[in-house]
């Protein structure tokens, strides 16, 4: 019966971390959130714990199942529960292994005496199962049952020579807020010598397997707070914590399934989360609406102009401008520096305009090219500014200020754009009718919140929420899971991208992809345009196309321009029936 209650979203992240993908729409909930919703669960809808611990336990069996290859029939698995409720998920679990044919051991740190309700009853079973009588003259007993107390205890068992394919780890849950310590942090540190072994050995097994999240993390924070299990596979129930998708905490989970045991959806809704995960259907959704059509020409797709490059580093502008025509604009322009002008025009696609604006002595932008820029601008969609514009010139800086306070349009700032108004203005703020997109990598975002706010970014997520907020932004916090933040104080994080995306000018052709997004957003959606859906998607796609690039060149090959390369195929991939003819 408990079949009925479970569904899966699988999240295919590989162990690296740098992936996965998402089915459905997926909001964050801290642990607090999760007890209420359990309690919810069982108060409004009588369903039981126990059948939510029989549905956890099918939905990590099936979940187990396709990591092991398909079937369980004859694998050893080892089950090492706790005594609270994500233990009683294993011992369920155990069951379950047992009748698709493995052979299950239960190890309880404790005694059964010890735990309580619904999960002393899994525990109850399992022992009884593991009995003498429970078996046949033909058959051993369904399951093996050790309860270990102390550390000499979990010795003798950890020291048999039973090897094992999978090893289940059900210690804890979300409850835990501390470092582990005692015989718990003995068994965390025993199965990372079983991986340092299988490293070594070059295999795959045992398949190491956390509930809910690995035994260490804390389920809302992003730091690791002490040893931590390093799972291959994590199957968290009802909704993804924050451990589970924020680094480096997440680099723990191995593989992120998330199922759903049963838990109304309207409760998951009516939490107070505002921290999501960014699903494969909001790039879609925006691919969808924004498509081309049989009236679409040029301007229906919008004018991005780029305001970047210096004598030096053109191919900063070049990068922008060709992701940004790549990204489906209808029209693009550079506009550069007077001495950039040429190496600009040569390096950039030739459906790219150019245009030169008056600069200073080091040959950057200066502030006589307010004016020019202004009317460049009236003619754009959409402005980005910033990718190799330098900002060590005064009048460079009074430059950005100035032409991000009289912007008429929305404006994308990236690069030296920001450096040139850190620390952040207090004043500057976006607006509906004129958002502001920032797009900063760590070392620009602390330079926003000025030298004495370096600390802020150790809660990545915080700190983006407190600048979007407080100055009516639109936030791209770059990274391991980019962070869009937005002025209501809800934050995504981005599921997918790679290492490879680390290499210079990837920062350059994520902020052409937004900027190309929001121009066609603007020209096709007109007064339904909406920039931090345009954002959302374009942050996805972008790294959508930077794992193409990985899938066929490796992460240690790639270079900004395999990005763009495959951002074609990447849209495709996300809309094909938006895409085909």
């Amino acid at each position: 019966m408990a079949l009925l209650f479970y569904a899966f979203f699988l999240f295919a992240l590989p162990f690296h971390g740098s992936l996965f993908i998402i089915e459905r729409v997926q909001r964050v909930i801290s642990a607090g959130e999760m007890r209420e919703i359990d309690r919810l669960t069982a108060e409004h809808f009588a369903m039981p714990t126990l059948l939510l611990m029989e549905a956890a336990a099918a939905a990590a069996l099936q979940a187990i199942v396709a990591a092991a290859g398909g079937q369980l029939e004859g694998k050893r698995v080892r089950i090492l529960c706790g005594r609270g409720n994500n233990g009683g998920d294993g011992a369920a679990l155990a069951r379950a292994c047992w009748l698709a044919g493995a052979r299950a051991d239960v190890v309880l740190f404790g005694r059964v005496e010890e735990t309580k309700g619904d999960a002393r009853l899994n525990f109850e079973i399992a022992r009884r199962l593991s009995s003498f009588e429970a078996g046949s003259r033909t058959q051993p007993p369904p399951l093996t049952f050790f309860e270990c107390e102390t550390l000499s205890e979990w010795e003798e068992v950890a020291g048999t020579r039973d090897s094992h394919d999978i090893i289940v780890d059900a210690l804890f849950g979300t409850g835990l807020t501390r470092p582990l310590s005692g015989i718990h942090l003995q068994v965390v540190e025993h199965l990372a010598l079983m991986r340092e072994a299988r490293e070594r050995s070059q295999t795959h097994e045992p398949l190491i397997v956390s509930l809910d999240l690995p035994s260490g993390l804390n389920a809302d924070s992003a730091a690791l707070i002490g040893e931590t299990v390093r799972a291959d596979l994590t199957v968290s129930f009802t909704a993804p914590k924050p451990a589970n998708v924020l680094p480096p905490a997440s680099h723990c989970n191995g593989q992120l399934v998330v199922a759903n045991i049963g838990s109304p959806s309207a409760l998951v809704e009516a939490s107070h989360a505002q921290l999501f995960v960014i699903e494969e259907s909001d790039a879609r959704q925006f691919l969808n609406r924004t498509r081309y059509t049989p009236d679409s020409y040029k301007n229906t797709h919008g004018h991005v102009l780029v305001i970047a490059g210096s004598r030096g580093l053109s191919g900063a502008a070049v990068l922008c401008g060709n992701a940004a025509m790549l990204a489906g604009a209808g029209l693009v322009t550079i506009a550069t520096s007077l001495s950039a002008q040429a190496s600009v025009a040569a390096q950039a696609l030739p459906e790219i305009m150019t245009a030169t604006l008056p600069e200073t002595e080091r040959g950057a932008i200066s502030a006589e090219a307010i004016e020019p820029a202004l009317e460049l601008m009236k003619r754009a969609s959409i402005v980005a500014i910033g990718p190799g514009l330098t900002s060590t010139d005064e009048s460079t800086r009074q430059f950005v200020r100035t032409l991000v306070e009289r912007r008429t349009t929305a404006l994308v700032i990236d690069a030296d754009g920001l450096n040139s108004l850190a620390p952040w203005p207090e004043d500057l703020r976006g607006s509906l009718e004129q958002p502001l997109i920032l797009t900063p990598h760590p070392g620009e975002m602390a330079r926003l919140l000025g030298a004495d706010d370096k600390e802020k970014l150790i809660d990545r997520v915080a700190a983006a929420r407190e600048l979007a907020t407080r100055n009516a932004l639109i936030l791209v916090l770059k990274g391991t899971r980019t962070l869009v933040a937005a002025p209501d104080g809800n934050v995504y994080i981005n599921p997918t991208g790679n290492a490879g995306l680390g290499t210079a000018g990837a920062g350059d052709t994520l902020t052409g992809i937004i900027t190309g997004f929001l121009a066609q957003s603007a020209g096709t959606l007109g007064a339904e345009s909406d920039a931090l859906a345009a954002t959302i998607a374009a942050v996805y796609t972008g790294g959508h196309a930077g794992d193409m690039a990985a899938r066929t060149l490796g992460m240690r090959a790639m270079i900004a321009s395999d990005i763009t390369k495959n951002l074609g195929a990447a849209i495709s991939a996300l809309n094909p029936q938006g895409e085909a003819l």
